[in-house]
């Protein structure tokens, strides 16, 4: 029978087993990027072998890293957010990182919350979503002389660097083209703006660009819509059920736009034969679903590439130069969502 008591494997036990120094064996899990390939796959294959689960805590308190990034999200419903923290995952891992992920609700008392979590656990860097937080969660990050990185939105003069895409452009951008088009009574459908830093900037752009145009969006056409399919084909369908209804909807991003073709198609209309459809983001499907979506491209997997790169430089070289904020450029994507009004 198996002695359940028997000694747990060591790091001598691992470098034995993979026919190393026990030093090797600290730097494959501190520094890989230091070891030939073919080392760190025979380490790799020991320490799996062996069952051998390192002591971070005894790490952390002797100064070493601990070889973790904190991810602080608005959401983990959308695939946005899910196709930039993958981007980010796989970024860090390979300079030996590994990210705790978590999501605060757009409750911005709630972040400040998770962030004492995430420090609790010792994390080498934070990654906060958006420009708009409580003051105490920048305080705290001060105190604790801690590397952060603003990934997703992009602004010049900010506190920490960020790494992003500048949402009031993606909001001039699609605004324009439904201009360009010839459309003059247009809606909008945007997410409720509390905590969402992003939304508003879109929302608000898209107001002015109109404006500026001598387009005025009337209040019940200005409408706010939670992250939910099932609720903006809903609401589109109210939207289209009024008197006289509008010939565009610009949606601040792909999921409400998704649930509006819906909401169209159960209307009995056409797009974009009766009405334009638009939004932001060009998740994952959104060239795939019928018609294909013309959108507003946020690149969230460059977002998040880049910003894993500034922040392990900024954890790893310490007294280098501070990383600079980088402008991921949005980008116009025509497709069949969108056309001129109907005659």
């Amino acid at each position: 029978m198996t002695d359940k008591r028997k000694k747990k494997a060591d790091i001598i036990a691992v470098a034995k087993a993979a026919r190393v120094s026990a030093s090797t064996v600290s730097r494959y899990f501190n520094h890989p990027e230091l070891l030939k390939p073919a080392t760190r796959k025979r380490i790799d294959s020991a320490v799996r072998r062996t069952g051998y689960i390192r002591n971070r805590a005894a790490q952390t308190i002797h100064g070493i890293r601990s070889g973790t990034i904190g991810v602080l999200i608005p959401t983990l419903d959308h695939a946005i957010f899910a196709e930039v923290v993958q981007a980010f995952s796989d970024t860090v891992a390979e300079k030996g990182f590994t990210i705790l992920l978590a999501s605060h609700g757009y409750d911005l008392q709630r972040e400040y919350a998770v962030l004492r979590k995430f420090l609790e656990h010792r994390v080498d860097g934070v990654v906060l979503t958006g420009l708009d937080h409580d003051e105490a969660v920048f305080r705290l990050i001060d105190r604790q002389e801690i590397s952060c990185v603003l990934m997703w939105n992009y602004a010049e003069g900010t506190r920490y660097p960020t790494i992003g895409a500048d949402n009031e452009a993606a909001g001039r951008l699609i605004a324009e083209h439904v201009l360009a088009l010839g459309h003059r009574r247009v809606a909008c459908m945007f997410p409720p703006t509390d905590g969402n830093d992003r939304a508003a900037a879109r929302r608000d752009t898209v107001l002015a660009t109109l404006q500026k145009a001598g387009v005025e969006v009337p209040e019940p056409w200005r409408l706010s819509t939670v992250y939910s399919i099932s609720t903006s084909k809903r609401d589109m369908m109210a939207l289209l059920g009024r008197p006289d209804p509008p010939t565009a909807l610009i949606c601040g991003n792909d999921i409400l736009a998704t649930g509006a073709l819906y909401g169209a198609a159960a209307c009995g209309l056409e797009v974009p034969g009766d009405v334009t459809v638009v939004g932001i983001g060009d998740f994952k499907g959104s060239s795939e679903i019928e018609p294909p979506l013309t959108t507003v491209r946020m690149p969230a997997k460059r977002i998040g590439q880049e910003a894993g790169k500034a922040l392990v430089a900024a954890i790893t070289e310490p007294g280098a130069t501070p990383v600079p904020s980088l402008h991921c450029a949005p980008e116009l994507i025509i497709r069949s969502s969108s056309g001129p009004p109907a005659r």
